[in-house]
């Protein structure tokens, strides 16, 4: 089964515009657990603009789903994440100023301190992803500095998508696909994420080696006018007709 996890990143994003405790980013993960969400996930970002450490404090104690935790490569990160010992834990690069997850890891790039950083956090119990490109050369050394799981970056994918440019959308899908291929191939299991809606969902879901699907902005976007239930059970239904 294709799963689903739910970002609430974005309801964060919404109650810290007001400095007000609502919307509460629990009480999110919770109806999209109710919804049909297999999974959680939130973004501790290092200037904090959108999930706290707060709200990492609430969701590790009030949830039943499972929290994917995203984070940087930076010490902090590694000390908050020993702390909580959350199910999963997926790396990302991440910039001050960019407004989110701009590409993926270099890991070829960085592949003896990636090493070095994940090592503990698998110790500890964590399935450590690491949210990268396609490329070969990122899945091939993902693999062999023991990551459990790569999330493939779908940004491009999307973006293309809602440009109209359905010949470089074409090709990204093909890469994407063989880079799903390669990575199963090398015993990494295969989530993928970022910029995905329901009418970009159904291409990737099909891609048989994907386990498990990262949805956030467009979701918390869409409960504006459907509710946060409906747009999660319509993502669900997409994606599982996609799988089918």
């Amino acid at each position: 089964m294709l799963r689903l996890g739910v970002n609430i990143d974005h309801v964060a994003t919404i109650r810290n515009a007001r400095g007000t405790p609502w919307p509460d980013p629990l009480r999110a993960a919770q109806l999209a657990e109710e919804a049909g969400a297999d999974g959680i996930t939130a973004h501790l970002r290092e200037d904090r603009r959108h999930i706290s450490d707060a709200d990492i404090d609430a969701l590790m104690a009030g949830l039943r789903l499972p929290l994917n935790l995203e984070m940087a490569a930076t010490a902090e990160m590694q000390t908050i994440a020993l702390r909580h010992r959350p199910h999963a834990i997926c790396v990302v690069p991440e910039k001050r100023e960019e407004r989110t997850t701009e590409g993926g890891l270099d890991v070829a790039g960085n592949e003896a301190a990636l090493g070095r950083y994940i090592a503990p956090l698998r110790e500890m119990g964590s399935r450590v992803s690491l949210f990268i490109s396609h490329e070969q050369r990122q899945i091939e050394a993902a693999a062999r500095i023991g990551a459990a799981v790569v999330e493939l970056h779908t940004g491009a994918y999307c973006d293309y998508d809602t440009e109209g440019r359905h010949d470089k959308r074409d090709a990204e899908l093909a890469a994407l696909r063989e880079g799903a291929a390669r990575a199963h191939d090398l015993g990494l299991e295969v989530h993928a994420g970022h910029g995905l809606t329901f009418d970009t969902v159904a291409s990737i879901a099909a891609i048989p080696q994907i386990m498990e699907l990262n949805i956030g902005h467009f979701l918390i976007s869409e409960s504006v006018f459907v509710g946060l239930d409906g747009a999660i059970r319509e993502m669900r239904r997409r994606m599982d007709a996609a799988r089918a």
